[in-house]
């Protein structure tokens, strides 16, 4: 069984338009109603003739993670195989859901998400403001979230299995816009395989209701948090590796060098005596070594790509 969620706010305009595109490969759309202020679930009732539709309605408004996670809930309730998250809003493509579908065949993933920077001549078509945030939160992701063979990592058209998506803590994912990148942060906790789905997406004249300013304050600690989180669980508590070696090392290596530079620099500041070159060294040392070990844990970090799913690991 395939179902779509697609979780719903302010979407009136596109949302019954998406929901006619879905073609027969689907048995099931959940749609949510995240408290929107349009009333686009009722409308969808009052308007679509779809059998295959359910609408959930939020007394609260919960964010898209929020109501996403409804709708994930209610799809493994539904014991469906296969859970594809589709945004309300038209710009994902429902034509798309086929190739979804297709490359967990293909590739054997547990994770399929949509890649909007594959196609140069679509990347034109995106706001210039999206296209410089999209590139810059692709590259933080990869240090969070380990999965170095992935771009694009905001991008909300996502596929999952039923077996993944139970291992989930999905009361712990965020759930407004840190959504997607938290989800990538709890599945690569899992090891879980991701791959990515080139398409090109849909921008026409809709209001986005995400605000940059907000995300540039409040994404920061999230990111840092789950970075260190993700780190200590893959290296330390899950498995301890050479890369663990090295983290811990160099970590210590490069503050110790550090702080003995700090410290001979002030103390020369103050006494006016110019540091030898072996008090120098006693600093640069520890720091160059140190700092060569990190290197060599993120190359090694980058190579740890999980590269086999969830459900072949444990079978």
């Amino acid at each position: 069984m395939v179902a779509i969620v697609i979780p719903s706010y302010r979407v009136k305009n596109k949302i019954l338009e998406v929901i006619n595109n879905i073609g027969n490969e689907v048995d099931k759309i959940i749609m949510i109603d995240d408290e929107c202020p349009d009333n686009s679930g009722k409308f969808v009732l009052d308007n679509s003739n779809d059998k295959r539709l359910e609408v959930i309605f939020h007394k609260k408004n919960k964010g898209v993670g929020g109501a996403t996670i409804s709708g994930y809930l209610k799809a493994l309730e539904l014991k469906a195989d296969i859970i594809i998250k589709l945004d309300g809003d038209g710009q994902m493509n429902p034509k798309l859901i086929p190739k979804f579908i297709k490359q967990f065949e293909l590739s054997g993933a547990d994770y399929v998400k949509g890649n909007r920077f594959f196609d140069i001549k679509s990347l034109r078509k995106m706001p210039s403001v999206r296209l410089v945030g999209n590139s810059v939160l692709s590259l933080l992701n990869k240090f969070v979230n380990g999965y170095w063979n992935i771009v694009d990592p905001t991008n909300g058209y996502t596929a999952i299995t039923n077996y993944t998506l139970s291992l989930m803590p999905l009361e712990k994912i965020d759930n407004r816009y840190f959504f997607e990148s938290d989800m990538l942060f709890r599945l690569n906790i899992l090891r879980a395989k991701v791959v990515d789905l080139p398409m090109r997406a849909i921008y026409n004249d809709e209001e986005s209701s995400l605000n940059v300013w907000l995300i540039a304050f409040k994404f920061p600690p999230k990111y840092i948090y789950r970075f260190f989180k993700r780190i200590f669980y893959n290296y330390f508590l899950h498995d301890f590796n050479i890369a663990s070696i090295q983290l811990t090392l160099g970590f210590l290596l490069f503050i110790s060098g550090l702080i003995v530079g700090i410290y001979n620099w002030i103390i020369s500041i103050e006494t006016g005596v110019t540091a030898t070159s072996g008090t120098v060294m006693l600093a640069a040392l520890p720091i160059i070594i140190g700092f060569q070990l990190l290197i060599s844990a993120l190359n090694f970090d980058i190579n740890n790509i999980p590269k086999k799913s969830i459900s072949e690991i444990n079978i």
